[in-house]
C-alpha cells in the first residue's frame, strides 16, 4: 500500500476545505438568514389548494350539493383538466365546455377550475402585497389589484349556475313527461293484445314500442319499480297472446336470457371494481339495461333475478358502508384538525423571547402543518371553516415572528463587523506558504464564520464573496505548489490502467472467485491516482469486476445446465418422472413471476419511506436475481419439451 502524504489528503483525494465549506458557510444558503431578514416568514408546507378553495368561497363561487345526475355524468380521467394552463386558457376552455357539454357533466370541472384559478390568483396577490411592502407601504393600505380574468370567471360561473339551476328545475318536469310517454307505450301494448292485424305487422309494432321505451329518458324514482313491472307484465301478455311460433319465441327468449346472464356477470364483476362509487354508478346503468331487456323463459325468470339482485345487494351494501365510513372518517378528521387548531393557537400565544425559542416553535408549527396535510377532508360544511381557523392561528404566529426579527437589525450590524474581521484574517493568511498550519487556521476561520449570525441581505453576498476569495486564493496557491508531486499519482494511474487491461481480458472459469479476489487485492495495493482520473478509473474498475462476476455466474449457469442435461438423460424412458420434473419447474416459474410482480409493486411503497434509495436498490437486485433464475428454469422446461419430442 502506498504511503499517503498527509499534506496531500486535503487536495488530491478529498475536496479542498474552501469547496467543502462552500454550501455550509454561505450565509444566503442558511435558514437563519431567511428567518432574520425576510419581511414575510411563510410556512414551508404547501397550503395553496386549501387557500384557493377558501378564496373561491369568499368570492361567492359555491354550489349546492351534487345531484345524482351530476355524479353519474363525471368523466373518468379528467382530474387534471386545467393543469399547467394560464388563467386565460382556463377560462377559454371553460367557456368552450359551457357551449359544448351538458351542464350536468361540468360539476367536477367547475371544482377543478376554482382551485386552479385561485391558486394562481392568490400567488399574484401575494407578490403584489410583497412589492407594496417593499416600496414602503403598509399591510392595511394594500388593496389587491382588479383582475379582469377574475371578473370574467365570475361571469362564466354565473352563466353556469343559471344553466345548472334551470337543468335541475326542468329535470323533474322532464321525468314526469317521460313517465307519461312510457304509460302511453304501455297502453299501446295493451291494444296490441286482441289486434286482428297480421302477425308480422303486430310483431313489428311490438318491436317499435320496445325501441321507443328504451329511447325514452328517466322517470321519477318513485315510479320506476311499478312502471317497469307493469311494462314487463304486458310484454309477457303480448308474447302469450300472439302465440308466435315456438322457434321464433324461443330465439327471442334465449337472446334475452343471454343478455341477462351477461348483466349478472357484469354486476358480479363489479365487486372487484377499485372505486366503490364508480361500481355503484355502473350498477345503476346495469339496472336500467335489465329493465329494458325483454322476458326470459319462465323457469329462468326467478333464478336470474335472484342472481342479479344478490350481486346488486353486495354492491349497494359496499356503497352504503363506504359512505358511512367516509362520514365517520370526516368527523374524525374534524376532531383531529380541531386539536391541531388548538395546538397552533397555543403556540401563537406562548411568550417567546429568543431566537432559539423561535426556531423550536417554528419547527413545532411546521410539524403541526405537516400533520394537518396528512389528515383528509372534514365534512364539507365544516372543511373551509376549520381551515380558516387553522390559517388564522398560523398567520398570527408568523406575524409575531416577523415582529421579533424586525428588532434584530443591530445584531446583524454587529455580525457584519465580525465577518469583516474574519475576511481581514483570511486575507492575511492567503499568501502564506505554511500549507498545513494555514489550512488548519483557515478551516478554523470557516468554522467561526458559520458561528457568526446572519447579516443584512444587502451586505451578505459581498462579505461572503470577499471571505471566499481569500480562502480560494490560498487553496489555489496550495494546489499549484503540489502539482509537482503528481508524478507518483500518475505512476499509480498507469499501474491501475495496466491492471484494468489484464482484468478486462481475464477468464475466471478456471480460477473462480480466487482470481477475482486476487485482482481486488492488487488494486487495493496501488495508491492514489490524479483526482481528475479518479472517478473514470474507478468506474472502469467497477465495470471490470462486474464483468468477471458475470462471467463466473455464466459459467456456473452452463455447468448447472450441463448437470440438468445429464439428469434428463438418466430419465429417458421415464415419461412420468420427466412430466413431474416439468410440472415442478413450471410451478417454480409461476412462483418467480409472482415474486417479481410483488417486488416491483413494493418499489412504489418504498419511494415514500425514509431510506427509499437503499431499499429500492436492494429490491431491484432481488428482482434481477429472480429474473435470471426464472430464465434458467424456462430453459430447463424447454429442454424437457425437446427431450419429450424426440
Amino acid at each position: 500500500m502506498a504511503t499517503e502524504n498527509p499534506t496531500l489528503s486535503a487536495l488530491d483525494e478529498q475536496v479542498s476545505p474552501a469547496v467543502a465549506e462552500d454550501v455550509q458557510v454561505a450565509p444566503e444558503a442558511t435558514a437563519e438568514v431567511a428567518e432574520q431578514e425576510s419581511a414575510e416568514v411563510t410556512p414551508e408546507v404547501d397550503f395553496a389548494d386549501e387557500d384557493a378553495a377558501l378564496a373561491a368561497q369568499e368570492a361567492g363561487l359555491e354550489l349546492d350539493e351534487e345531484t345524482a345526475e351530476e355524479a353519474a355524468a363525471v368523466v373518468a380521467g379528467s382530474e387534471d383538466e386545467f393543469a399547467a394552463l394560464s388563467k386565460s386558457e382556463m377560462l377559454d376552455r371553460f367557456a368552450t365546455m359551457l357551449d359544448e357539454k351538458p351542464v350536468q357533466s361540468l360539476r367536477s370541472v367547475v371544482d377543478q377550475l376554482k382551485i386552479a384559478f385561485y391558486r394562481i390568483r392568490r400567488a399574484e396577490v401575494d407578490a403584489a402585497r410583497r412589492q407594496h411592502l417593499e416600496e414602503g407601504g403598509t399591510e392595511d393600505s394594500f388593496v389587491a389589484p382588479t383582475d379582469e380574468a377574475e371578473v370574467r370567471l365570475k361571469e362564466l360561473f354565473k352563466v353556469y349556475r343559471q344553466r345548472r339551476d334551470a337543468f335541475i328545475a326542468n329535470l323533474d318536469a322532464e321525468k314526469e313527461a317521460n313517465l307519461q310517454v312510457k304509460l302511453a307505450i304501455i297502453e299501446e301494448l295493451k291494444e296490441l293484445v286482441g289486434s286482428d292485424e297480421t302477425l308480422n305487422h303486430t310483431f313489428n309494432k311490438f318491436r317499435e314500442l320496445q325501441q321507443r321505451w328504451r329511447d325514452t329518458g328517466l322517470v321519477p324514482q318513485a315510479n320506476v319499480k311499478d312502471l317497469w313491472e307493469t311494462y314487463n307484465l304486458h310484454v309477457e301478455h303480448f308474447y302469450g297472446f300472439i302465440k308466435i311460433n315456438k322457434e321464433l319465441r324461443d330465439l327471442d327468449l334465449k337472446k334475452n336470457y343471454e343478455q341477462k346472464v351477461s348483466l349478472c356477470e357484469q354486476a358480479e364483476s363489479l365487486i372487484f371494481e377499485p372505486s366503490i362509487v364508480e361500481a355503484f354508478h355502473k350498477l345503476q346503468k346495469l339496472h336500467d339495461e335489465w329493465r329494458e331487456t325483454g322476458p326470459v323463459a319462465h323457469e329462468y325468470k326467478e333464478s336470474l333475478w335472484e342472481r342479479f339482485k344478490a350481486a346488486s345487494s353486495r354492491i349497494n351494501k359496499q356503497h352504503q358502508e363506504h359512505f358511512e365510513q367516509l362520514k365517520s372518517e370526516q368527523l374524525k378528521n374534524l376532531e383531529l384538525k380541531t386539536e391541531l387548531c388548538v395546538a397552533a393557537e397555543e403556540l401563537a400565544a406562548e411568550p417567546i423571547t429568543t431566537r432559539k425559542e423561535w426556531n423550536k416553535a417554528g419547527e413545532r408549527l411546521l410539524e403541526i402543518q405537516k400533520t394537518w396535510k396528512t389528515i383528509g377532508f372534514a365534512p364539507k360544511k365544516d372543511n373551509n371553516r376549520i381551515y380558516e381557523r387553522f390559517r388564522e392561528a398560523c398567520n398570527r404566529f408568523f406575524e409575531l415572528k416577523r415582529a421579533y426579527y424586525a428588532d434584530v437589525k443591530s445584531e446583524m450590524e454587529q455580525n457584519l463587523q465580525l465577518k469583516n474581521e474574519l475576511c481581514a484574517a483570511a486575507e492575511a493568511l492567503s499568501m502564506s506558504e505554511d500549507w498545513k498550519k494555514t489550512t488548519d487556521e483557515l478551516i478554523a476561520l470557516q468554522a467561526r464564520w458559520k458561528e457568526v449570525g446572519a447579516v443584512s441581505r444587502r451586505h451578505s453576498d459581498a462579505v461572503w464573496k470577499r471571505f471566499r476569495a481569500a480562502c480560494d486564493q490560498f487553496f489555489e496557491r496550495k494546489a499549484a505548489y503540489f502539482v509537482s508531486v503528481d508524478n507518483e499519482h500518475e505512476q499509480n494511474l498507469q499501474k491501475k490502467l495496466a491492471l484494468l487491461e489484464e482484468m478486462e481480458s481475464a477468464d475466471v472459469k478456471a480460477g473462480g472467485y480466487e482470481v477475482i479476489r486476487g485482482f481486488q487485492r492488487r488494486w487495493g495495493e496501488i495508491g492514489f491516482v490524479p483526482i481528475k482520473q479518479k472517478d473514470s478509473v474507478q468506474k472502469r474498475y467497477k465495470a471490470a469486476v462486474d464483468r468477471l462476476f458475470e462471467l463466473l455466474r455464466g459459467s456456473e449457469r452452463d455447468r448447472s445446465m450441463g448437470r440438468f442435461r445429464e439428469k434428463l438423460s438418466s430419465m429417458k424412458g421415464g415419461e412420468r418422472r420427466m412430466q413431474n420434473e416439468r410440472e415442478r419447474l413450471y410451478n417454480k416459474v409461476r412462483q418467480l413471476e409472482q415474486e417479481i410482480a410483488l417486488l416491483e409493486n413494493n418499489i412504489g411503497f418504498f419511494s415514500k419511506s425514509k431510506n427509499a434509495e437503499a431499499l429500492i436498490g436492494e429490491v431491484k437486485q432481488k428482482i434481477e436475481r429472480a429474473r435470471e433464475e426464472m430464465q434458467a428454469t424456462i430453459e430447463k422446461v424447454k429442454l424437457i419439451d425437446q427431450q419429450s419430442a424426440e
